[in-house]
């Protein structure tokens, strides 16, 4: 099958197969997959053109309700962080839409953006991954420690065998919410931060997920683990709600540059159907990956996606110095 705008000639079941695989993957962290599909598109489908770009965010509108149901029914949203994030990247991305087309509309400048952008978030998966991170690492294994004590005494009151993960009445609990800092309390916990710092963060995460063609979340959700010390159980509804309204705006920025004569010029207009087909099989991914969340450890999730991350982030940039 030829897709008509992307040019691009594949089997129609290739890409919600890969995307759904991708999706189960990344979906856990509070990532949609969207920073792994682009480099398949580029790489696979030979699809380089900045087209590319809103092709891959249609992927996340698509693809990211699956999971955002599920944490959202799970009352896993920690929703004043959501709202934070949000303000902040609709401005970045759209500024970064326009980077992508005035300054890196080359396939190959493209591919060493795209690199870069790969190799920080996997060096810092796995500097966290490796116990680089000691006090991030302790307060997980304490947390985890709760939930299999809490699923443990459940089983015995109910004789039951229930799944290892996270008890149905883990919830976050929203507790302050201003423009000066914000507090919620999960599990026991309670953790805080200031508003102004997720919202100068979201900002500078948007420019670049414009860029890139991702709703930010796969740069953003590290940053909340790492740096400010939230569970990733927290943070992953968060970051996934903020890529579903970041993509949408940035798919119809992209759209009404396509009818100026700058973005026709440069070929940005999305390939809708191609986006789709990715989006289907993600929409399926990303509800089992929120699903199966729970009975996975932080750690295999970060450990794997950290390995994937840096070994195209290096391909991509030995790609550019020695081709």
């Amino acid at each position: 099958m030829i897709f008509p705008v992307s040019g691009v000639e594949a089997n129609p079941f290739i890409p919600p197969l890969v995307a759904f695989l991708v999706s189960l993957m990344t979906a856990p962290a509070g990532v949609s997959g969207a920073f792994l599909l682009l480099p398949f598109q580029m790489s696979v489908l030979n699809y380089t053109s900045p087209s590319v770009s809103p092709t891959n965010l249609i992927y996340n509108i698509v693809a990211i309700p699956g999971g955002l149901y599920r944490f959202i029914k799970e009352g896993r949203m920690a929703w004043p962080l959501t709202w934070v994030v949000v303000a902040g990247t609709l401005p970045g991305v759209f500024l970064g839409s326009w980077v992508r087309i005035q300054y890196l509309p080359d396939p190959r400048a493209f591919k060493l953006f795209v690199g870069t952008v790969l190799l920080y978030l996997g060096v810092k998966l796995l500097f966290e991954f490796t116990g680089g991170s000691k006090n991030i690492k302790t307060k997980n294994k304490d947390l985890e420690k709760k939930f299999k004590d809490r699923v443990e005494k459940i089983k015995n009151e109910t004789n039951q065998k229930i799944a290892a993960g996270i008890p149905a009445d883990a919830i976050i609990k929203t507790k302050t919410f201003s423009l000066k800092q914000i507090e919620y309390e999960f599990w026991g916990d309670t953790y805080s931060f200031g508003t102004m710092t997720i919202f100068t963060l979201a900002l500078v995460v948007g420019l670049i997920g414009g860029v890139y063609g991702i709703g930010g979340g796969a740069i953003i959700a590290p940053f909340f683990v790492s740096i400010l010390s939230l569970p990733v159980y927290t943070v992953a509804g968060a970051a996934l709600a903020g890529t579903l309204i970041t993509s949408i705006a940035g798919v119809a920025f992209y759209s009404l540059l396509a009818i100026t004569a700058v973005g026709s010029a440069a070929n940005v207009s999305p390939d809708w159907t191609l986006g789709a087909l990715f989006g289907a099989g993600g929409l399926l991914g990303t509800y089992c990956g929120a699903y199966v969340q729970k009975y996975l450890k932080e750690g295999l999730v970060k450990g794997v996606m950290a390995s994937l991350i840096i070994f195209l982030a290096l391909r991509y940039i030995i790609q550019f110095f020695f081709q």
